[in-house]
């Protein structure tokens, strides 16, 4: 049986960019910039149902990132798009080992050029520990991807009060599928 990716068919696959622009919180300083390469695997594995009602086709992918300059990995994270063909609704989770996941949803957008996918929540879609709640937590967070033809371009918001104040903690990147 063929499964219906829906939107997230042109996601899957590894893709790879070296354009990548992180704006983090710095305690000593306004923000931190860093320069960054990445790798992400998108790998489709099949449909899931939910208290036998709804049916996700999901999308698992793994996510690493390294500052260019040194290379040294700055992060790493995993998690799934899935997609409710009967909703027309795209979700996507992440984890990092930072002791933080995200549940996001929204729509995805497709034409004959490009499809896009954007999601959104608040702090109801964020799990994290207590640790990080006290000193680092996440409030809301934001992604846009799109992608057109062999190139993905994303970019993300994760809003984060730190260091007593609230941050907004962006990545963006564009990506090209590796042949």
């Amino acid at each position: 049986m063929d499964i219906d990716y829906g939107p997230l068919t042109k996601l899957i696959g590894t893709w790879k960019g070296d354009k990548g622009t992180d704006i983090a919180p710095d305690p000593d300083e306004e923000k931190e910039v860093n320069a960054f390469y990445e790798t992400i695997v998108y790998t489709g594995i099949g449909t899931v149902t939910n208290a036998e009602e709804q049916t996700l086709a999901a999308v698992h992918y793994v996510l690493n990132v390294n500052r260019i300059g040194d290379n040294a990995p700055i992060h790493h994270q995993t998690g799934y798009w899935m997609w409710d063909k009967e909703n027309d609704e795209v979700t996507f989770s992440l984890a990092i080992p930072r002791a933080v996941c995200v549940v996001a949803s929204g729509k995805a957008v497709e034409n004959e050029q490009s499809t896009s996918l954007e999601v959104t929540t608040d702090i109801s879609g964020v799990v994290q520990t207590e640790f990080m709640s006290k000193k680092a937590k996440t409030t809301s967070f934001t992604k846009s991807l799109k992608i057109t033809g062999d190139t993905l371009h994303y970019f993300e918001t994760t809003m984060v009060d730190i260091y007593g104040k609230s941050f907004e903690h962006t990545d963006e990147n564009t990506l090209n599928r590796v042949k």
